[in-house]
């Protein structure tokens, strides 16, 4: 088989991994569940080459991106829900329904002012028809939290549930209250290690989590923003370790914990930009 660059044959392509006994048998195995890290990732690493502003691995980060639907078509159509057509022919119809003033066939020019109006209107109304559908079990509550989708990064999620629960004043009034919470949150979580309850522990660090989130909101901080930030800061940091440790003649393996300690206390104080921040019990 060989490259095309027409879409048909990268659907062959995912259509001969997925086939019993000739098929991959890593593909095989997979389903909806355990390839949805690999979309999240995929679709962080197209947000990350725009960053960078590297097109050409925009280029490569957008096909991973493409697999990872042409994925999700195939095993759907494997269980004859929908084939990957009928995902192209749902995001058309969506595309040319909520730009009437672009497709309409006669006088639907719009405003520029009223384009997002007409926006909103639309999709309230594709809303409605999507609950209509659903059984009835499943519109019997309406949460008031329920608008914040569950498919969006944790961290994301996180904010938007507190923002939405702080319209009707469930809310802190103060960041410092919050960090209080933190702090409590912290105790449960060293409680928990004294226990040696992994189950609790992980529970606690999930409500840690959410709690600096909460006071990220709070200082209008976002959370993600926050912690690439960080991370990009560690990454300077621990490069000046290796490169402190190269001039030696020596190497990361070779190096004792005190001495990688001192040479990371050595970055923070330098403030280099050749290095990053926080590691375990580093602080920033």
């Amino acid at each position: 088989m060989t490259p095309c660059r027409d879409i048909s044959r990268l659907i062959e392509i995912m259509a001969a991994l997925r086939t019993p006994v000739t098929g991959c048998p890593w593909d095989l195995v997979q389903n909806f569940e355990t390839i949805v890290p690999y979309t999240i990732e995929e679709a962080y690493e197209v947000a990350d080459a725009i960053t960078r502003g590297d097109l050409d691995d925009l280029r490569e980060e957008l096909g991973d991106l493409l697999l990872q639907v042409v994925y999700h078509a195939r095993m759907a159509e494997e269980q004859n829900a929908f084939a990957f057509g009928d995902v192209v022919e749902a995001i058309t119809r969506k595309m040319i329904r909520r730009h009437p003033h672009v497709f309409a066939d006669k006088d639907g020019n719009i405003q520029p002012a009223g384009v997002k109006s007409a926006w909103e209107r639309i999709k309230a109304e594709e809303k409605a028809e999507r609950a209509a559908r659903r059984p009835p079990e499943e519109t019997a509550h309406k949460s008031l939290l329920s608008s914040v989708k569950a498919g969006l990064p944790a961290l994301t999620r996180a904010m938007e549930l507190q923002r939405k629960a702080s319209t009707v004043g469930f809310d802190w009034n103060d960041p410092r209250a919050v960090l209080a919470k933190i702090r409590e949150e912290a105790d449960e979580i060293e409680a928990a290690l004294d226990r040696n309850d992994k189950a609790e522990i992980a529970e606690e660090t999930g409500d840690l989590m959410f709690a600096l989130v909460n006071l990220a909101r709070h200082v209008d901080a976002d959370p993600e923003t926050a912690l690439r930030a960080t991370n990009a800061k560690f990454e300077r940091r621990f490069a000046y370790i290796e490169k402190a440790l190269a001039a030696k003649g020596r190497s990361l393996d070779g190096a004792s914990l005190e001495e990688m300690d001192a040479l990371w206390n050595e970055a923070k104080s330098a403030n280099t930009a050749v290095v990053p921040a926080k590691a375990g019990t580093h602080t920033a």
